[in-house]
């Protein structure tokens, strides 16, 4: 029998221990956040044009190399969409000197692989390896680039992996939503053309991608980076010995987009679909422009991450929504904001309601410190995340190459971040999210959408 003392001492012990496991815990607050320290970067200029930029980063014994060329979709003809994803493509099918097999295999024994990834505004070519092999994986890479076999055996299996590629694209309401988005902004420049017909694609003939080579690849147009642990001096040697030969070819081709918007629905018919995609948004300032990175952070706190308002109207306390998101897309020296959500039928109407009101309330009030404070600490963890591997480097090198930013960007990011006032953020929102020019597009139902949205702007079927 438990003696009356002890008892109560129990339930005084008891009674504390379960008001601290009741009480809600305060995580500690996070530490001050530091600069992002760029590693040093040594660059080369051949005499054909050719840039490089290696960066010694990490311990662990493996680098990053990807040869990046300003070669795209800006590069085609408004009857050649996707005629420089297929150039890419047939890039790995071989050399004048190895097939793909022989490729595969040689990359293999680097300890990695041979990947392409064709962009609008530029491609690369390239992969990860173990260090020891870096100057191998530089010559292996020049001899893809400078040497291409273009088989024709091969070329047939390659168009038929592109169209099975844009039947299953196509049949996406997301890239419904998005080609017609960027048809209404861009027109019949190359960044509002986003799928070849399927004609188009299947009447292509192999010397059209043989042509799309000679005149668009070339050294004016090629920037090599290699990111990780290697030997400077043996990978400068390969690079050097490697590319100095290769032709010139023509400059970077240059094709200024005038975006336009004005406040407007296009609805794409999906007869009988249980939800509705909706791509909303306009034309706005791109990286260059001193406005770029406030518009960023406004972003973050209007619809670009899991907390933001956006995302907590529509999602958190409505239901509308699994993952609402907005976003500041760019090209060269050029960008559009984009808010994207996939909603419920029935609550089409209620979501662009919602959407708006944030956007208005924005408009009309600045954010509090604290809320702002939450996003930059986001944003700036986040950048430096993205910095913490080889292949993030590359990313962000590649990116300020192309935006022709300088490496100030990158260096003084976090502080530009911190800089940010809620008055700016509020100005960041009346200068260019205005909802007066919002191009919406939907792709739903044509019988249960109209009704709802029919309120908001003129609809075109």
């Amino acid at each position: 029998m438990i003696h009356k003392k002890y008892l109560f001492t129990f339930l005084l012990m008891l009674s504390s221990v379960l008001s601290g496991y009741c009480q809600k815990e305060v995580p500690p607050p996070g530490g001050e956040p530091k600069d992002f320290n760029l590693p040093p970067i040594q660059k080369i200029s051949l005499d054909n044009g050719l840039q490089a930029s290696m960066v010694s980063y990490g311990d662990i014994p493996q680098a990053v190399v990807r040869v990046y060329l300003r070669v795209g979709n800006i590069d085609e003809n408004a009857d050649e969409v996707w005629l420089a994803d297929l150039t890419g493509e047939m890039l790995k099918e071989g050399t004048t000197d190895l097939s793909a097999t022989e490729i595969a295999k040689k990359v293999a024994g680097y300890g990695g692989q041979v990947n392409v990834s064709t962009g609008v505004d530029q491609s690369w070519i390239g992969g990860e390896v173990l260090s020891e092999f870096t100057p191998q994986m530089v010559k292996l890479l020049a001899d893809i680039i400078k040497n291409p076999a273009f088989p024709e055996k091969e070329f047939d299996r390659v168009k038929k992996d592109f169209m099975r590629n844009l039947s299953i694209a196509r049949a996406e309401p997301q890239n419904l939503a998005r080609e017609k988005f960027l048809k209404v902004l861009y027109d019949n420049h190359p960044y509002g053309r986003m799928f070849p017909s399927e004609d188009m694609l299947k009447n292509y003939k192999l010397d059209e991608v043989q042509n799309f080579y000679k005149n668009n690849y070339g050294a004016l147009r090629a920037h090599i980076f290699v990111s990780g642990k290697f030997n400077r001096d043996e990978v400068e040697e390969s690079i050097r010995s490697s590319f100095s030969d290769w032709f010139k070819g023509p400059e970077p081709l240059e094709k200024t987009p005038h975006p336009e918007s004005q406040r407007k629905i296009y609805l794409v018919n999906r007869l009988g679909a249980p939800q509705s995609t909706i791509y909303m948004g306009l034309p706005v300032i791109g990286p260059t422009d001193p406005d770029y990175v406030p518009l960023k952070v406004t972003n973050a706190l209007l619809g670009g991450f899991f907390s933001s308002r956006i995302t907590a109207n529509i999602r958190e306390d409505k239901g509308y929504t699994y993952s609402p998101r907005s976003s500041v897309d760019t090209h060269y020296h050029d960008a559009y904001w984009l808010q994207v959500a996939d909603v419920s039928t029935n609550v089409t109407g209620a979501s662009l309601k919602e959407i708006f009101y944030e956007i208005d309330r924005l408009q009309n009030e600045a954010p509090t410190e604290d809320e702002l404070k939450g996003v930059q600490n986001y944003l700036a963890g986040r950048f430096i995340l993205s910095n913490s591997s080889r292949t993030g480097i590359v990313n962000q090198l590649a990116f300020i190459s192309l935006q022709e930013l300088g490496q100030n960007y990158l260096t003084d990011y976090i502080k530009n971040i911190y800089a940010v006032t809620p008055q700016q953020v509020q100005e960041m929102t009346q200068k260019y999210i205005q909802d007066g020019k919002m191009t919406i597009v939907i792709v739903g139902d044509p019988k249960e959408v109209p009704p709802q949205v029919k309120r908001f702007a003129k609809i075109e079927y």
